[in-house]
């Protein structure tokens, strides 16, 4: 969806504004609703249950969409079927580090399965969308959301002892100082990517690449996100969370630099190698310091609070901006991005405190 779905939106008739409002919205209300649902598993002590509900969900919503005209009616249906789309995201992570909590599975390894059918996906899309019509989009995402809901019933059982204090999770987290902080640098680096997310492809595509091009640009970042994933894990328990993160701020400052300055096919190709740090090193980064910061039986609620900043609260300010810089600045607006990852390096003083390592 993230190469693809601006491009199907502008062909029901969307203006830039309108693409950024109608995603901005969708992660306002993953901000407020992602973590009432975790609180939900860990009551229960059962993410694995809300995931299967999540994942029927969002096919619903999204098979709804083929009736759907206008901008309201798109933007209401927009919004709920990605909220709970996305919601399965930060619920997947949690079943998965409760297995790295117990030694079980390297995160990494286990995530970049994820990463490898982005880019069949990807690469597909971009040979089967050219020469063709805009409607093949969402057909796809629906053939895919149904496969997706196969694989939310066979996700493995996960317990946790739960809790009765419907706040206790979310209290916990607002009085971690360090987390908190922690939390909201690795959002501002991933509501960085939000130029990239909303309008690299309209972008590459006004500058003359077609989309078969655009598909192994976007591939080749997740490439470069696998190789990561696959060898991170060994190196994240060395040096640790926080320099991993200070990695993803290096790479954020050079990567939006570059796509702000040119289009060229080559400095593409050599830039979007970062994608494994200003996406890739944040996301474990985060994981890691949450698993370290907050006991097994919060993971849910901690996985759904970050995720609604990094993909809630932060991203949606970012995305509602980068419509209006994307019409005004066009490919210069990749150059705003460079602010919020500045802002998170300035918070690493607050966030380097020793960590509680709970296991």
């Amino acid at each position: 969806m993230m190469p693809f779905w601006p491009v199907w939106l502008k062909a029901q008739g969307m203006t830039p504004i309108q693409i950024g409002l109608i995603l901005a919205a969708g992660t306002w209300t993953r901000a407020i609703v992602n973590p009432l649902l975790a609180q939900t598993a860990d009551r229960q002590g059962r993410p694995d249950i809300l995931i299967i509900g999540l994942g029927w969900g969002a096919l619903g919503l999204h098979t709804l969409l083929l009736l759907t005209n206008g901008f309201w009616p798109l933007f209401v249906v927009c919004v709920i079927a990605s909220t709970l789309l996305f919601a399965l995201m930060p619920m997947a992570d949690a079943v998965t580090m409760l297995k790295v909590r117990k030694g079980l599975i390297d995160y990494g390894r286990v995530r970049l399965w994820g990463s490898l059918t982005f880019i069949v996906t990807a690469i597909g899309g971009g040979y089967l969308l050219k020469d063709k019509t805009e409607d093949l989009i969402l057909w796809l995402v629906i053939g895919l959301l149904i496969i997706t809901v196969g694989s939310c019933h066979i996700v493995p059982r996960s317990d946790t002892s739960g809790t009765k204090r419907f706040l206790e999770p979310l209290t916990y987290i607002f009085r971690n100082r360090s987390l908190l902080f922690f939390i909201l640098a690795a959002s501002l680096i991933q509501a960085s990517h939000a130029v990239y997310y909303g309008f690299s492809t309209l972008h590459w595509r006004a500058q003359g690449i077609n989309e078969a091009i655009i598909g192994i640009l976007w591939a080749e970042g997740v490439i470069a996100e696998i190789i990561l994933f696959a060898v991170a894990g060994k190196y994240i328990e060395k040096i640790g969370p926080v320099k991993f993160l200070a990695l993803a701020i290096v790479a954020g400052l050079l990567r939006w630099t570059v796509l702000g300055l040119t289009t060229e096919i080559m400095a593409l190709i050599v830039v979007q190698i970062l994608h494994a740090f200003t996406f890739g090193a944040t996301h474990l980064a985060a994981l890691y310091f949450i698993a370290r910061n907050i006991p097994a039986e919060f993971t849910s609620t901690a996985q759904s609070f970050y995720s609604s900043f990094a993909v809630g609260i932060t991203m949606s300010l970012a995305l509602l901006s980068a419509g209006w810089l994307y019409e005004v600045f066009e490919g210069k607006s990749f150059f705003a991005m460079i602010i919020l990852v500045s802002i998170a390096g300035l918070m690493f003083p607050l966030i380097t405190q020793k960590e509680k390592k709970f296991s």
